[in-house]
């Protein structure tokens, strides 16, 4: 059959897209991005936040209608599946089969016996963990660059966050298993390998009783063809000194660091229940840079969680004023069903969380300019992934940029260049999040 597969939210989640990706191309079925060429639809979806909620029941609801045109089957697998398997298929009906979140390894009977006309539903305990040491991913995210998933779930249970009821305790995926995956990545030309997870820093505590993530790397580092290795979804408290020492030590390791800290109130952080404090990100940041002084560190915060006042908020503009952070996202508080910080007093209007948010963005987009600024006239690597035929302009990314959440350099050639090529750039400009320059040739 052909199958429209359609992918939404965290990379994660694309991890497991790309798994059921391969598992249908391995059956003989072939994956087509036109609808009306589609004789099933698939959609991994997503609802960690309300937006992402309104995201994935829309794309539902449009899929849904090409029934009407003789679509066979439309398959709801992911978050939103197996939050809400109680209420799904009573409230859209349209949806011939689900999988939940540890049941994507069934996509091939739920795709076949649906286009047969059979309903079909799959929930494993949520605590499993799918072996995928056979299965060859269909990576979607270029020959270069690919993602690696190295456990699943989380165990920390911050008051605002659905995941855990979503994706279960943590479960690290077993070494071997990812070395051998990152062998045939490489083999298959992936220079760039991106480490997630829910949180990267505890991988290893259930298997072998310790952080072993520094002895993951180093093993990451020894596999040739590997250029960058990127970590991502680093919790502060979980960042130890020998992660630290292994990060500035790997010539391989990507001196930049994905750490989310939410906010810096003390206050906000308890009620967010986040196992640190203002003092503690201090310190590691200050560790980090000491380390390694060219580290690039990014950030998610949250502005408007329940109670936040305008004191703790300024506390947060200020933070992030004098830590002068390299990448940093904000996202105002979505108030999530089931969750503690839902049940909260005090919750914050959504003017006041926007308000906030839009405070936090425009400091930040002034301090991302000026640190631009000094990159002109440098020598920088970059990656290379495309071509913007209406600009005559290279587009890729140095090590400062992990894909799809930071920016770009924009590279003025004069001969052509090959995405997934490594090539030096002198920098000649600097926008908010940008760079611009041009190839230097020996």
């Amino acid at each position: 059959m052909k199958i429209l597969f359609i992918s939404l939210g965290c990379d994660k989640n694309l991890v497991d897209s790309e798994v059921m990706l391969g598992l249908l191309a391995q059956k003989g079925h072939t994956i087509t991005s036109d609808e009306q060429d589609a004789d099933a639809v698939v959609i991994n979806t997503c609802c960690f936040i309300h937006d992402a909620k309104e995201e994935s029941i829309q794309t539902i609801l449009e899929m849904a209608a090409l029934k009407e045109q003789g679509l066979k089957a439309l398959i709801v697998t992911g978050c939103l599946a197996q939050r809400y398997k109680e209420e799904i298929l009573q409230e859209i009906p349209e949806i011939d089969a689900v999988l939940g979140t540890t049941s994507y390894a069934s996509i091939v009977d739920a795709v076949e016996e649906a286009a047969a006309g059979h309903a079909y539903s799959r929930y494993d305990p949520i605590d499993y963990l799918p072996d995928n040491s056979g299965v060859e991913r269909m990576i979607t995210t270029g020959t270069y660059m690919a993602y690696m998933k190295i456990a699943e779930g989380c165990d920390k249970c911050c008051t605002y966050c659905v995941i855990p009821k979503i994706r279960g305790s943590y479960r690290s995926v077993p070494m071997p298993e990812l070395l051998a995956e990152a062998k045939r990545l490489a083999a298959e030309g992936v220079k760039e390998l991106v480490l997630v997870a829910q949180e990267t820093t505890v991988y290893g505590m259930d298997l072998y009783g310790e952080k072993t993530l520094p002895k993951l790397l180093q093993e990451l580092c020894k596999i040739e063809g590997l250029k960058w290795i990127r970590l991502m979804y680093c919790y502060p408290e979980e960042i130890t000194n020998d992660l630290i020492r292994v990060m500035r030590e790997e010539e391989k390791i990507c001196h930049y660091i994905d750490m989310p800290i939410q906010h810096s109130s003390d206050m906000v952080l308890k009620r967010m229940g986040r196992r640190t404090n203002q003092a503690q990100i201090r310190e590691v940041i200050r560790k980090l840079r000491e380390a390694m002084p060219d580290i690039i560190i990014r950030t998610s915060l949250i502005s408007g969680f329940p109670g936040e006042t305008q004191e703790q908020h300024e506390d947060l503009y200020c933070f992030l004023n004098e830590m002068e952070l390299d990448r940093v996202g904000v996202f105002t508080y979505s108030q999530e069903e089931n969750t503690p910080a839902a049940a909260f007093e005090d919750q914050v209007p959504e003017e006041i969380k926007e308000q906030r948010r839009d405070e936090l963005m425009l400091l930040q987009q002034e301090i991302s300019y000026e640190q631009d600024e000094k990159l002109i006239g440098t020598e920088m690597e970059v990656l290379v992934e495309g071509y913007l035929f209406e600009d005559d302009v290279y587009v890729g990314r140095t090590y400062r940029d992990a894909p799809k959440v930071d920016g770009s350099v924009f590279i003025r050639a004069e001969e052509e260049i090959i995405s997934g090529d490594f090539v030096k750039v002198k920098i000649t400009g600097a926008q908010e999040y940008d760079l611009i320059g041009d190839v230097i040739y020996e």
